[in-house]
């Protein structure tokens, strides 16, 4: 059983559909992120979407123009994109921007064995940042692929990036890390020193 785990973050028609500086960040995207999905799970690899649901009675929760509030429970808004999903996937609700605030996220990939966690999604200063960092504070090698990150502003992408790699993460294209796991049969874990 695989020890690595690829975590999505809200790949979900609401989010990327907010406007079309996400819609054009997606689709650029879409090729090498769905690719590498498809490598992984090919592979053998776990594959866990985090999808964001809104609580109608959560004061932080975003609304959308004219106060409506996407990805709620039971909404077409609220589902993972089919080019990023596969029946083989696993789903995990999260209501905040790290998948594993208040969710199960942590007790399940433990049960599959997963050491290794490859942190992916938008919006990449967001919920890509703080979920790589809980899993950090949880004892995983954390790894992120610089092409399957998406934020609708780049500059924010970058920064993100930048921050993940000097403090938590491995930042690597997705091509590489597929190449280190087939090499080496594992991602190493990066040894952290602070200045």
């Amino acid at each position: 059983m695989s020890k690595v785990a690829v975590l999505t973050n809200d790949l979900q028609y609401d989010l990327v559909n907010k406007n079309q500086e996400r819609i054009d960040a997606v689709t650029e995207a879409t090729p090498s992120f769905s690719a590498f999905l498809k490598d992984m799970r090919e592979r053998g690899h776990h594959v866990v979407h985090l999808q964001l649901i809104n609580k109608p009675d959560d004061p932080v929760a975003e609304r959308y123009e004219g106060g409506r509030l996407p990805a709620q429970k039971g909404t077409q808004g609220a589902e993972i994109l089919p080019v990023f999903l596969d029946e083989t996937d696993i789903l995990v609700e999260k209501n905040k921007d790290s998948g594993f605030y208040e969710t199960d996220l942590h007790d399940r990939l433990q049960a599959l064995g997963v050491e290794t966690v490859i942190v992916t999604g938008m919006q990449g200063q967001i919920c890509v940042q703080t979920t790589a960092a809980d899993a950090f504070f949880r004892g995983y090698n954390v790894w992120v692929p610089s092409d399957c990150v998406v934020s609708a502003r780049e500059h924010d992408k970058v920064r993100a990036l930048d921050w993940l790699d000097g403090y938590c993460a491995t930042v690597a294209p997705s091509e590489e890390i597929v190449r280190i796991l087939d090499t080496d049969g594992d991602l190493p874990r990066k040894v952290f020193r602070t200045p």
